[in-house]
């Protein structure tokens, strides 16, 4: 098989695939097998994979969909500009997150790990269980650990999913604090709060192209709390906490499973 054919074997795979697709995975494209199904040789390499998406990507630069390299793989999406477009095929907005559920996305994405005690004191109010378990069931929040005092309480951090649906491969792609907190007026809060919504804008207006053997992993769909009306922040009832504390250092436990798993090769 010479290069234009593996390359279309690659346009094809992610074109069709319903999530994204790592190296290993579009690697067992190109593995002969025999009758038992046992593989016959060792294929098409990594590196030769990479070499062949960076081409496919610069073959598609003037075309309204993309190839993008995310947290956990390849895939095709359509661009930031065809948003306007596509928008009209589904007028709907959906439906709005919680204040709530916002600021302690925020916090984790950018503090963790952390545990639900440091949200807490970061917020100043109790952290709703029901907020937790909908960011665990969505598969943004995983627990990574447990911090090692009285308790071992769980130390929480975003997931690999996270950074598909937000379009991201690495947590580096969130915009930076420092340069949020300018813009923001040095208020912490209101610029971790920023950040996140800024890439689930930009996650809304990339929707993956999907349907008829297009390629998946659709931008987030936004969930509200548990009982909230579409469109409306209805947050579970907060209890606030005296003299929360102004900041508080995170301090990695050991062996602290943190976003560079993110960075692995795809």
């Amino acid at each position: 098989m010479n290069t234009d054919e593996a390359k279309r074997v690659l346009e094809t795979a992610l074109l069709c695939a319903r999530e994204p697709l790592s190296i290993h995975s579009l690697k067992k494209l190109f593995v002969d097998v025999d009758d038992k199904g046992r593989p016959m040789g060792e294929g098409v390499g990594a590196d030769a994979i990479k070499l062949m998406l960076e081409q496919l990507r610069h073959d598609w630069e003037q075309r309204g969909v993309e190839v993008v390299s995310l947290a956990t793989g390849w895939r095709f999406q359509s661009r930031p500009e065809m948003k306007q477009y596509l928008e009209r095929l589904n007028p709907e907005k959906p439906a709005k997150y919680s204040r709530a559920t916002l600021e302690t996305l925020a916090i984790i994405a950018y503090r963790q790990p952390v545990t639900r005690g440091d949200i807490e004191e970061i917020r100043g109010v109790a952290v709703n269980s029901q907020t937790i378990k909908m960011l665990e069931d969505r598969g943004w929040v995983d627990v990574l650990g447990h911090r090692e005092v009285i308790g071992r309480p769980a130390l929480l951090g975003t997931t690999k999913q996270f950074l598909d649906d937000l379009g991201l491969s690495s947590l580096s792609g969130l915009p930076p604090l420092q340069q949020l907190s300018e813009r923001q007026s040095g208020l912490e809060m209101a610029a971790l709060e920023a950040a996140l919504q800024e890439n689930f804008d930009k996650a809304a207006a990339v929707s993956a192209v999907h349907d008829d053997g297009a390629g998946s992993a659709e931008a987030p769909e936004a969930v509200p709390e548990p009982g909230a009306a579409a469109g409306a922040d209805q947050s579970p009832p907060e209890v606030p906490i005296h003299d929360p504390a102004p900041e508080i250092t995170v301090d990695a436990a050991p062996g602290q499973h943190n976003q560079e798993t993110n960075n692995e090769p795809n």
